[in-house]
């Protein structure tokens, strides 16, 4: 009924994911800065997709090498989609309140007994990213990325991110220090962003980001 990878392909552009995965059934369950997110026809799943995303592989890597904690989300599946878009399927997750998310952010923030591992992953998850990424934030402690699983365990997630006002000025004022920073490959579609959050894009600014990134890209080509 979940079923996914069969019909999405390498070369699918993210928009078309979205699209195919609702065609197979899956429904939209919210949407934010960066990303999407659908649940499955059975409900056990959700995926994420962000046209634009460089912390995914870092969220995906600590839900792997933090599985066995069980204190983050059951990966299913981790994939970098055409054009450098990000696709995250686990299990699906409900809020809590923001007392309870709180209350677990600073125990990990503390390294408290119960999440001491977890915690210790997170700080070497952290700390890769921040050795291979050029733009990389500090840890999220919203308390709502700490969601409840089905079986009722709290479990922590979305902690990385990218600096996005600081990448995104840069776009703007430097876009030929973006071009060094990330492969036309792996940003394609990085004005593609949501904004769900923040409130969109303002008027031509994606459009103008655009036009600055390929004229960029050309600099360096023929550099």
């Amino acid at each position: 009924m979940d079923g996914f990878d069969e019909q999405l392909t390498a070369e699918m552009p993210w928009t078309e994911v979205v699209a195919v995965l609702r065609a197979a059934g899956w429904t939209p369950c919210g949407t934010g800065d960066w990303a999407t997110a659908l649940r499955s026809p059975s409900g056990t799943l959700a995926v994420r997709i962000s046209p634009f995303d460089p912390a995914g592989p870092y969220s995906a890597m600590l839900y792997r090498e933090a599985a066995h904690t069980r204190q983050v989300p059951a990966l299913v599946e981790h994939r970098v989609l055409s054009g450098g878009a990000d696709l995250t399927v686990m299990e699906y997750l409900e809020p809590v309140t923001e007392a309870e998310g709180t209350a677990f952010q600073q125990s990990i923030a503390r390294r408290d007994a119960p999440v001491a591992a977890l915690a210790d992953h997170i700080a070497a998850v952290h700390a890769r990213g921040a050795r291979e990424q050029p733009w990389w934030g500090p840890l999220d402690d919203n308390p709502a990325n700490v969601m409840r699983g089905s079986d009722g365990r709290l479990v922590v997630a979305d902690l990385f991110y990218a600096d996005g006002p600081a990448l995104y000025a840069t776009v703007r004022r430097d876009p030929d220090r973006i071009v060094r920073d990330y492969p036309e490959p792996l940003r394609r579609h990085m004005t593609e962003l949501p904004l769900a959050s923040s409130g969109g894009w303002a008027a031509g600014d994606a459009e103008r980001m655009r036009a600055a990134l390929a004229a960029a890209d050309e600099r360096l080509l023929h550099h």
